[in-house]
């Protein structure tokens, strides 16, 4: 079995600012956690068979083909409980990330390990209080991170390197749904 993940692809661009803001944490704190993982909103995990990637590719397809593109906006940082610190999105951002979070739950049909409900995009994971503190200070201006909401990813687990790495990605097409459509005609 093979461990895997679906998430919420930001741009490169957005990618790349972020393995900024880690390094520089990494540069005032030294290694942490999720340190070399590159921006995501995860939906879940799961463990599958790889004889299963065809079906799991088709599922995606198919739950992507009724999603709707969006520009979501990441204008603070927060801190979960656990040590995890991170960004967060504004309001009518984390709405929509939610929806999309949801129907990726509802329609997804296999078992999964993990499943998010809170969208945010991690700049580390498990850090100590005290290095909590050191990010507050070290990012006390509030971000200003947008990108264009219009693709989920699938990842799979790197034993060697202990990083997901991307192997597929689902472009939201923003088509009507069946249900819809029928809902109009009568």
């Amino acid at each position: 079995m093979k461990r895997y993940s679906i998430v919420i692809q930001p741009s490169n661009s957005v990618i790349e600012e972020v393995k900024q803001m880690k390094e520089l944490l990494a540069s005032k704190i030294g290694w942490y956690n999720s340190k070399n993982s590159l921006a995501h909103i995860t939906i879940n995990e799961f463990e599958l068979e790889e004889i299963e990637l065809e079906h799991i590719n088709s599922k995606l397809t198919k739950i992507t083909t009724y999603l709707k593109s969006q520009e979501v906006q990441f204008t603070s940082f927060d801190v979960f409980s656990n040590g995890a610190f991170f960004l967060k999105p504004n309001v009518a951002s984390r709405h929509y990330l939610k929806e999309i979070m949801t129907t990726v739950h509802q329609k997804f049909s296999y078992p999964t390990n993990i499943k998010s409900y809170e969208p945010h995009m991690s700049i580390g994971r498990r850090i100590q209080p005290e290095n909590i503190e050191v990010a507050k200070s070290l990012f006390s201006k509030n971000p200003n991170i947008s990108f264009i909401c219009d693709t989920i990813a699938l990842r799979c687990f790197n034993e060697e390197r202990k990083q997901f790495h991307v192997i597929a990605t689902f472009s939201f097409l923003g088509e009507e749904s069946q249900d819809v459509i029928q809902g109009l005609l009568f």
